[in-house]
């Protein structure tokens, strides 16, 4: 199944070719089982033939393919559970409960086609992994030149021009230029990273504002995002319980059933003298009792009315084994960046130098940052908004990339930006300010004007709303413990956890170290549920016993 989003008010449905002839031949099942009920009302004064007929053709239509499988894997040497639940319909049919046998296929019709809904948005998912990636990559040539190939074709070594904006085509060291590198879609770092000349890059991360030149170091194959694909898929083919009661039926129950149906069948009457009629209807009797109608009939109605109170209350169940699941947990795994914070960057705190006002430092500051298009800078605007600030127009700007900005405000010369930026001889009273915002889990931006210390600016991915209250409804629901896995650093880290009262938190995880961290939680406590919304988070949220995926801010990879 492909699902497009067709704008924020909705989503665009295309079904793909192996979907659509499932919710066809379920929905003509359930149209014919409908007409059969409706032909059987007593004081229409039609025949009994007239709701049969109805009947058999919702057996065609919605067992059709189920016989087809059934009778594929018999060839092959094996029998199925499609086979069983048909054969048990048949049985139905033969005592002259038509109506029930019906309602079996039906829902067997149903829970198929649901099935191969669920594994078509985990094909888009992986897809969607893989659009990050650029198609093509402009590289330079030993000659000069430049030119666009295919991500492929890229080997360790080739140089490659990543523009402002643009994500980038492969890992790689940077060799030229600096820039702040938006890293969250595979670290899960609240702030974009900055960048220079021997600093190592992700393939599917954004560029800033900055030209760099990166040198790739490893081939699109072998990538950090090829490999955050290979991980889902992986994870993905880990089986469930339920599934794997599933292939228990189908290898072990079912012929078992078919076994104890052919000797009701066959011994009575060559045994003991039985009369053949008798012990048809007495191996019919056997297979419907013997199939596994119940679990198909009851549990669907248990879990779609549960999947239905979630839906009320803002939680989307992908299916029924996950409700399973939840009820098993002993330890949950929040990832930071947009799940226990909201995925981007606040002002928490202004520093002023001795004599000023920390309003009027944020001024200067957003007045020089007004049209920068970093993320730092727009939340920096954003408070002096806030407070309503009249922040006047900048003149004579001048971005650095991956350092800051200079402009100038009301004559006045001010710098905005890194410690080596604002001050290359040192100061410190910056220094200071600077350590003390970091010792805080926050990031620094320093201000000075004419070249003068003006104050400190600290920001922040600040916390989600309820996010302590959240971990402490955890532990009294029972969890044994809480735990927090993120990109992010050490620093920034401690400071979330210190907030939201987690039992540990693991800092500067790349995506194969969520996962690893998952399964070794899971061996240490039992099932484990992951929370995450990004790219970063989706091998964990596959190989997690539960994983939930933060649908408000989150990544569509994510949510699949």
């Amino acid at each position: 199944m492909t699902v497009e989003r067709a704008d924020r008010k909705g989503v665009q449905w295309e079904l793909d070719g192996e979907l659509r002839p499932l919710l066809a031949a379920t929905v003509l099942s359930a149209a014919f089982l409908a007409l059969g009920w409706a032909l059987e009302r007593p004081g229409l004064g039609l025949p009994p033939w007239a709701a049969i007929l109805a009947y058999a053709l919702s057996y065609v239509t919605g067992g059709y393919m189920r016989v087809r499988e059934g009778l594929q894997a018999l060839r092959e040497g094996s029998l199925s559970i499609d086979l069983l639940m048909v054969m048990g319909a048949a049985g139905a049919a033969a005592l002259g409960r038509w109506s029930e046998g019906a309602v079996l296929i039906f829902l067997f019709a149903l829970s198929n086609t649901l099935e191969e809904f669920a594994a078509g948005r985990t094909r888009r998912a992986i897809q969607a992994l893989m659009t990050l990636r650029p198609d093509s990559a402009r590289v330079r040539r030993p000659d000069g030149r430049e030119e666009e190939v295919p991500v492929e074709r890229l080997a360790p070594g080739d140089l490659v021009l990543v523009r402002p904006g643009e994500r980038l085509p492969a890992d790689g060291e940077v060799v030229e230029g600096r820039s702040a590198v938006d890293q969250s879609p595979i670290t899960g770092e609240s702030v974009p990273v900055e960048k220079a000349p021997g600093d190592p890059v992700f393939a599917g991360t954004v560029n800033g504002g900055g030209l760099l030149v990166v040198r790739v170091t490893r081939p699109a194959s072998e990538s950090t995002l090829a490999r955050v694909i290979r991980l889902v898929e992986e994870a993905q083919e880990h089986k469930a319980r339920v599934q794997r009661m599933t292939e228990w039926i189908d290898r072990y129950y079912t012929l078992a059933v078919v076994a104890v149906a052919l000797a009701v069948l066959l011994v009575p009457p060559l045994a003991l003298g039985w009369d053949w009629g008798r012990s048809f209807y007495l191996s019919m009797q056997l297979l419907v009792v013997m199939s596994p109608c119940a679990l198909v009939i009851a549990t669907p109605a248990a879990l779609l009315s549960a999947i239905a109170a979630g839906a009320r209350q803002g939680i989307l169940f992908k299916g029924g084994a996950h409700l399973e699941q939840a009820g098993r947990i002993a330890v949950v795994a929040f990832d930071k960046t947009g799940t226990l914070t909201e995925g981007r960057p606040r002002v928490q705190a202004v520093e002023p130098f001795p004599g000023l006002e920390a309003r009027e430092v944020l001024r200067v500051a957003a007045a020089a940052e007004l049209h920068s298009s970093h993320p730092l800078a727009r939340a920096v605007v954003a408070a002096a908004e806030a407070q309503g600030l009249a922040i006047p127009e900048p003149e004579e700007v001048r971005e650095e990339p991956g350092c800051g900005v200079i402009a100038r405000v009301e004559g006045r010369e001010v710098r905005v930006g890194s410690l080596r930026f604002v001050a290359p001889a040192g100061d410190g009273w910056l220094a200071r300010a600077a350590g003390a915002l970091e010792d805080r889990g926050q990031t620094a931006v320093l201000v000075t004007v004419d070249g003068r210390p003006a104050g400190a600016i600290g920001l922040a991915d600040g916390l989600r709303p309820g996010a302590a209250e959240a971990v402490a409804a955890l532990r009294r629901a029972g969890v044994r413990r809480v735990v927090m896995l993120t990109g992010d650093n050490e620093r920034v880290a401690a400071a979330v956890a210190a907030q939201v009262g987690v039992d540990e938190f693991r800092a500067g995880l790349l995506p194969g170290e969520k996962l690893e961290a998952i399964r070794e939680l899971e061996r240490r406590y039992g099932p484990v549920a992951m929370v995450g919304d990004g790219v970063n988070d989706a091998p964990a949220l596959a190989a997690a016993t539960l994983g939930v995926a933060m649908g408000g801010a989150g990544n569509d990879a994510a949510l699949e």
